[in-house]
């Protein structure tokens, strides 16, 4: 439920949600995918590789994403940290770090709007 050092260093794709303590150099390399860290001891940017990444807050859509997610470890670990969690959900998003690559954010950008512009001419063509 924690990671080591060097955690989702390289890491291109997928989502990770660690709920223990990190070590250092978390990100390194990150280029794809997206990292939830809860950060209850308030350093894990300090233990993060910040080059490429941004550290967010979680936003809704985050915080259903990691529920959904801590709730599938619990179900299959009985996971207590898990458990705990959800317990106190009203306020565990607050407690959790979104790590975001800057590439993958730009990407993400870009196939929003190409998907907007498609929609706008299938809209006008059909109108």
């Amino acid at each position: 439920e924690g990671a080591g050092d060097h955690c989702c260093e390289y890491m291109t794709g997928g989502r990770v949600v660690v709920i223990g303590p990190t070590g250092r150099n978390f990100g390194a390399g990150m280029s794809g995918g997206v990292a939830y860290v809860l950060d209850d001891a308030g350093d894990f940017p300090v233990r993060c590789n910040r080059e490429m990444v941004d550290l967010e807050p979680l936003d809704d859509e985050d915080a259903a994403l990691v529920r959904g997610l801590l709730e599938r470890h619990r179900d299959a670990t009985g996971s207590a940290v898990a458990e705990a969690l959800l317990d106190d959900w009203g306020s565990a998003p607050s407690r959790f770090v979104k790590v975001m690559p800057r590439d993958y954010r730009r990407v993400l950008e870009e196939q929003r709007a190409a998907a907007s512009e498609e929609r706008e001419r299938v809209g006008a063509a059909g109108g």
